[in-house]
């Protein structure tokens, strides 16, 4: 839950418009009470397991996310993939990178 509360503590101070969190899926009442008491949209997707997603911040970057073609990440389109890591704040030289890959092997 620490690096939770460290992506909490970087979206209140504006580091980050959007979180992604993968966890167990007993953590999600404490996160949703967490995210619920702050404030702070956020967004389940469920996977393979017992593991759960948890995207959180601005509510334009999970509308973003509500409209991607699956909520399996693997599945995701090179468009999609590239949005994902801008809007999470990756590195951008990483993210053309990717990109430029991802979107040879789906050619």
């Amino acid at each position: 839950m620490q690096v939770f509360h460290h992506l909490v503590y970087e979206y209140q101070k504006g580091l980050r418009d959007l979180s992604l969190f993968t966890c167990s899926e007993e953590l999600l009442e404490k996160i949703e009470k967490s995210l619920g008491f702050q404030k702070i949209d956020y967004l389940v997707y469920r996977l393979k397991g017992d593991k759960i997603n948890v995207f959180f911040g601005s509510f334009d970057c999970l509308e973003i996310i509500r409209g991607f073609s699956s909520s399996d990440l693997s599945c995701i389109t090179p468009e999609e993939d590239f949005i994902l890591g801008m809007m999470l704040g990756y590195a951008k030289a990483q993210q053309y990178q990717r990109f430029l890959t991802r979107r040879k092997v789906f050619a």
